[in-house]
């Protein structure tokens, strides 16, 4: 038992205030949607501290880097602010707060002479992997307008999230053409990565769970060095990140997790509930904590939550509560079509900013992306500022460009890199050029053409002394000036290009954050982070603009006024469209992902669906979704259609 100093918790309430005590053994906190639970998990760090643990030996892991970032932000402040804390913190020793996939990069870039990579490895993203099936599809003979390269990375990235390998895959019962077309491509896609020296986002957490499992060595290295492990959004692991976790996990057992069964929402890229469901099987000795206090929403919004997930089977029973005010009742839009359901949201965003609303205060949530579309043109013809999240900054060309370039000088030998940026700006160096260059005959070139592969390949080695002697942002600005980039920018009579400029300093002054890093460190983790983005890291918090979203992408963030559009049978509760009906676990995954969408709001709810909508340029009839009948009459209000002229189309003049 650890020996403490008091600490204060009047702060805490009786249920925080116990899963923060329970320092040692395994430890389960089921907190419910707003209940506080970041502030129980940096609590709990600095309580662990305060008894006497070392700060380097606390892991806490979560799933996206911006709850990263502002898990390290709290924790840090709450360090830096207590008085009492012992020496090694007021010199800077801190807990290690990670990503999965960041914890991965660390562990291998570390530990990479063992795995057969080099330390600098590059990480595909998602495009870079596409691109790389594309080209594994046409290797194989096999044309990728048939075969889509996305949905076999699709294949690929969830086997490999249940710890299935090309190897064995290429061993399972189950044949077919399709299967059998995915192993060969899975194992050419396993050469390009060799090849140009990456990993791709799932190897990173793949190789670090087979590393800690092969090697005992390196387990217990990591286990000395982590003795306290604690796990945010732990409903959302898949079978690998499970397994890394229990591999991290000492004799002592100190393992804290903390999730919401009915926050499951990401079944389709891995997520296994059964994790958090079996917690009590894995560790019997195990503490149980439930958060219901929620200190977000209303008493309205809440009661609605909790009848809504009440009808679902799989989870822990949990009563969602709250000291609010009771609230405004949760208003129901009917639309005509979606062009009538984005209007009305466009005009009663405007409505709500003018009466003193903060724009990005506002959310509009659809279970489907193109939904975006009607609800941008909307936005647009209002002049009310929007932001639609998923158009990421590090996804635009002229940043790739300049990360190809980076790529490019820390390993030469990446193919993909290299032909993305050899002729860009132009030299006249074509794709002939560039097969011969890579299959060994650069000698039967032009002396021209070898000339100009030349001067490129010289400009890399320029570029790579910079990241071996300079800082990251020196580099980034090397690349934009010395490749050309920059004069072709500035010399374009477009204004995309002068656009494309503003965005490429951007990531200069971006890439100043890891200037401090030690030589090549600093480039490794930015690169590292570049590839691990994901959709809530672009929502910049000083954007005075209301946030368009997916429901998944609005998970763990929280608005004064929420709008959810497209409640509609088949889409909200979304079925696709060559199944006859959801499965009942299907079922109740829509059910948990409608629950988060409403427990993201705090003071107000507006839900809408449509009679009719276009969807994939086929007009359809809708029926309301079972969601909205779900809702008790006392907790809901129809609205009116706000000064928005409902168009007068019959039904009966559908083309269908």
């Amino acid at each position: 038992m650890l020996n403490w100093r008091l600490m204060n918790t009047s702060h805490l309430n009786e249920r925080q205030r116990e899963a923060v005590l329970a320092t040692d053994g395994p430890v389960l906190i089921l907190a419910g949607a707003g209940a506080g639970k970041t502030k129980v998990l940096t609590e709990r760090i600095r309580h662990l501290i305060r008894s006497g643990v070392a700060p380097s030996s606390i892991l806490a892991i979560t799933f996206t880097n911006k709850a990263a970032r502002e898990m390290r932000e709290r924790v840090n402040k709450g360090l830096s602010e207590d008085a009492d804390l012992n020496r090694p913190v007021e010199m800077g020793e801190r807990p290690l707060v990670s990503t999965f996939h960041s914890l991965g990069v660390r562990i291998l870039r570390e530990q990479s002479h063992k795995i057969g990579v080099k330390k600098l490895f590059a990480i595909f993203d998602r495009d870079d992997s596409k691109k790389a099936v594309k080209e594994a599809l046409e290797k194989c003979g096999l044309d990728p307008k048939t075969h889509d390269p996305g949905r076999i990375l699709s294949i690929i990235a969830k086997e490999k999230g249940r710890g299935v390998t090309a190897k064995t895959y290429e061993e399972r019962e189950e044949q077919g053409y399709f299967s059998n077309a995915v192993e060969q491509v899975w194992f050419e896609y396993e050469n390009i990565l060799k090849r140009d020296g990456a990993l791709d986002f799932d190897d990173l957490l793949l190789k670090t769970r087979n590393l800690l499992r092969d090697d005992p060595e390196v387990r217990e290295q990591y286990r000395r060095r982590w003795q306290y492990l604690l796990i945010d959004e732990y409903q959302d692991t898949n079978r690998v990140q499970y397994e890394i976790s229990q591999m991290l996990v000492g004799k002592d057992r100190n393992i804290c997790v903390v999730g919401d069964i009915d926050q499951n929402i990401y079944s389709w890229r891995g997520a296994d509930i059964k994790n958090i469901l079996d917690f009590e099987k894995d560790y019997p000795e195990a503490k149980v904590v439930t958060l219901e206090q929620n200190y977000r929403s209303t008493k309205t919004i809440l009661e609605a939550a909790n009848t809504i997930i009440k009808k679902n089977v799989l989870r822990r029973e949990k009563n969602l509560m709250t000291e609010n005010a009771q609230g405004e009742e949760i208003s129901i839009f009917v639309g005509y079509d979606e062009s009538h359901e984005a209007e009305f949201v466009a005009s009663k965003s405007d409505e709500l900013i003018r009466a003193g609303a903060l724009p990005e205060e506002i959310a509009v949530l659809y279970r489907a992306n193109f939904q975006s579309r009607a609800l941008e043109e909307a936005f647009m013809r209002s002049g009310v500022p929007y932001q639609v999240l998923g158009t990421r900054f590090f996804e635009r060309k002229e940043i790739k460009d300049i990360i190809a370039y980076l790529r490019a000088a820390i390993n030469p030998d990446s193919l993909a890199d290299i032909k993305r940026i050899i002729n860009v700006p132009a030299r006249g160096v074509g794709k002939v050029t560039i097969a011969k260059i890579f299959s060994g005959q650069e000698s039967a070139l032009p002396s021209a053409t070898l000339n100009k592969v030349r001067s490129f390949r010289k400009l890399l080695a320029e570029i790579r002394k910079i990241i071996e002697e300079g800082r990251p942002s020196e580099a980034v600005r090397f690349v934009i000036k010395k490749s050309g980039l920059e004069d072709e920018w500035k010399e374009s009579k477009k204004d995309e290009d002068a656009g494309r400029l503003e965005n490429a300093y951007e990531f200069a002054n971006f890439a100043t954050r890891y200037d401090h890093y030690p030589k090549e460190e600093g480039i490794a983790e930015l690169l590292s982070e570049v590839a691990l983005q994901s959709d809530q890291d672009e929502m910049k918090e000083d954007n005075n603009a209301v946030r368009l979203l997916t429901v998944h992408a609005s998970k763990g963030l929280e608005f004064d006024t929420v709008f959810v559009v497209g409640l509609e049978d088949g889409l909200f509760p979304h079925q696709r469209a060559n199944q006859e009906s959801i499965t009942p676990e299907a079922a109740e995954e829509e059910r948990r992902l409608f629950y988060v969408a409403l427990t993201r709001a705090r003071k107000k709810v507006f839900l809408s669906y449509t009679q009719v909508r276009s969807v994939f340029g086929r007009r359809e009839v809708n029926l309301p979704s079972e969601f909205i009948f779900d809702i008790p009459e006392e907790y809901v209000m129809e609205e009116d259609s706000g000064g928005v002229d409902r168009p007068r189309k019959p039904l009966l003049d559908i083309e269908f």
